[in-house]
């Protein structure tokens, strides 16, 4: 048995703090073939997630915000967002399930954030995502811009603490 606890949400979120990328994972599948994939994933505001999606192989992907605030954002083709939600365990809207070949992204919206993503397997870090052409890459000058565009276009409120 795996337990999940408040000492690995805490460790986990100081590790993702002192991250350059602002976030960690914690993988409890025990390998990359594994045909379903489930990983915690310590999210700090100001993290970018590049808007993805994941087809071909077509893989869903289910969120669920143990602790802190997260917003999931799906978009269309052309980089409109299409949905969005705020996944809060406290607030009652703990979780949600992304479809396959659906570009998304996900914003931490407070500080200690953690998610259980699960995951269709098997990982191929050559194959996993399919990045939209519309948005930055991760670490470059735009990536920050669009994820402030991004915030200030669903009108989300960010906090830290």
């Amino acid at each position: 048995m795996q337990k999940i606890d408040q000492t690995i949400f805490e460790n986990l979120s100081q590790e993702a703090r002192n991250s350059p990328r602002k976030r960690k994972n914690l993988n409890y599948h025990t390998c990359e073939a594994d045909p379903l994939q489930r990983l915690l994933n310590a999210m700090e505001p100001g993290t970018y997630i590049r808007p993805h999606k994941h087809e071909d192989p077509d893989k869903r992907e289910v969120f669920i915000a143990f602790r802190g605030r997260l917003c999931v954002v799906e978009f269309d083709s052309e980089g409109n967002i299409t949905d969005h939600t705020i996944l809060d365990w406290a607030a009652g809207m703990p979780a949600v399930e992304i479809a396959e070949k659906t570009f998304h992204t996900v914003i931490s919206l407070q500080s200690g954030s953690v998610a259980y993503e699960v995951k269709d397997g098997p990982y191929n870090p050559n194959d996993d995502k399919c990045f939209a052409s519309w948005a930055p890459a991760e670490g470059t000058p735009e990536s920050k811009i669009y994820l402030e565009e991004l915030i200030q276009k669903l009108s989300l409120r960010v906090e830290l603490i």
